[in-house]
């Protein structure tokens, strides 16, 4: 039994996020790429300055053609599986910076058939769970003249012909590799990563020329990048997509991703003030037994998820996250402290990102890709 798993079905265990990066062949983001992206930015991204964000490949190609004057575009997606969560948010609140950053073209999939797919959930399910991340998505804030969102089953047309011409130069023996199929798979998902390889030429396809594509997604979605899209981005003759890949946000529990399926150790996007206040004050924090033993001997807050959740989302400062680290380390503070900072830091981000929400039912077709009204 291997210490953790991530494809992109599961993710599973405590993750080696080195060991990641070498099985799966991505760069760190160094210092020196960090420093390209703010000169164009004025200022690092939180998730940026804190790590969140780790790994790529050609981002720095991406950054020197864009420097000489040739155009990139972003592509992301939402697998609807169930409600959005914390960190499902992470990617999209990323891509949202470097489309303000780069003004650019953004194309978002909703992978609906891929849900239907894999997930014991009927079609009727999967739609309302397509209808509730769209008010997530739009609440992000994308800007809605450069936004693109592609549902499959709905937006079929804009994708189906360069899926096919991308399925015809993929073997089954390749795909089984790659993403482990066996005979017992339905022959929709092992078709499935064509459609998910679409959107990284769809735009070239629709303007007649090569454009360069950035993929900002956690890295439990690489598979899709250098197993099927790269490699057949050389035998359509257009440029290979890159990538800038993101950790997990862990539960609130001991270890792992922040998963729907454990309800009381994930933060809903509708979630209301009470749900919040109790699931933080439920947490797994690296505090002592007794508030004596913190006191004398300190708490650990590289095993804390509160601190955790401060660290990559909700601490913005510098100086605030290191000060509340070592307080926690010398015994100064206890984690009902640190538990009621949190909590209301998040409770301030929900309302706000609910108010956005309720907003965006009013707007979800100002974002749809049939705007561009001409399909493949």
């Amino acid at each position: 039994m291997p210490e953790f798993i991530v494809t992109p079905w599961e993710v599973r265990g405590k993750i080696d996020y080195d060991k990641l990066i070498r099985d799966f062949g991505v760069k760190q983001i160094n210092r020196e790429l960090l420093e390209k992206l703010r000169e164009f930015s004025g200022d690092l991204h939180l998730f940026l300055r804190r790590n969140l964000f780790f790994a790529h490949r050609d981002l720095d190609k991406i950054l020197n053609d864009y420097e000489n004057g040739k155009e990139f575009f972003l592509y992301t997606g939402r697998g609807p599986s169930g409600h959005t969560h914390i960190g499902h948010l992470v990617p999209w609140i990323f891509t949202k910076w470097l489309q303000d950053v780069f003004n650019v073209d953004l194309y978002f999939q909703i992978t609906d058939d891929e849900k239907y797919l894999v997930k014991r959930k009927n079609f009727d399910e999967i739609q309302g769970y397509v209808k509730d991340n769209l008010l997530d998505i739009i609440a992000v804030g994308f800007d809605p003249d450069k936004t693109y969102i592609i549902i499959n089953t709905r937006h079929i047309s804009y994708l189906y012909k360069i899926a096919v011409e991308i399925a015809k130069r993929i073997t089954f023996s390749t795909a089984k590799a790659v993403f482990g199929f066996e005979d017992s798979s339905n022959i929709g998902i092992i078709f499935f990563p064509a459609l998910q390889a679409a959107p990284c030429f769809l735009p070239c396809y629709l303007k007649g020329k090569k454009i360069n594509c950035l993929i900002p997604a956690a890295i439990d979605q690489d598979p899709y990048w250098r197993g099927v899209a790269r490699e057949i981005a050389i035998k359509l003759g257009m440029p290979k997509p890159a990538q800038i890949h993101s950790k997990f946000i862990p539960g609130l529990g001991k270890h792992g991703k922040m998963s729907s399926s454990e309800p009381e150790t994930c933060i809903f996007t509708t979630d209301g003030e009470e749900d919040v206040k109790r699931k933080i004050w439920n947490a797994f924090t690296g505090g002592a037994s007794t508030v004596k033993e913190q006191r004398e001997k300190g708490g650990r807050p590289e095993i804390c998820m509160v601190y955790q959740y401060l660290f990559y989302l909700f601490e913005e400062d510098d100086r605030k996250i290191e000060e509340i680290k070592q307080k926690c380390k010398n015994g100064e503070i206890l984690c009902g402290e640190c538990k009621e900072y949190l909590a209301k830091k998040v409770v301030r981000f929900l309302k706000e990102h609910q108010k956005r929400r309720e907003k965006a039912k009013d707007k979800i077709e100002d974002y749809m890709i049939d705007k561009i009204k001409t399909a493949l």
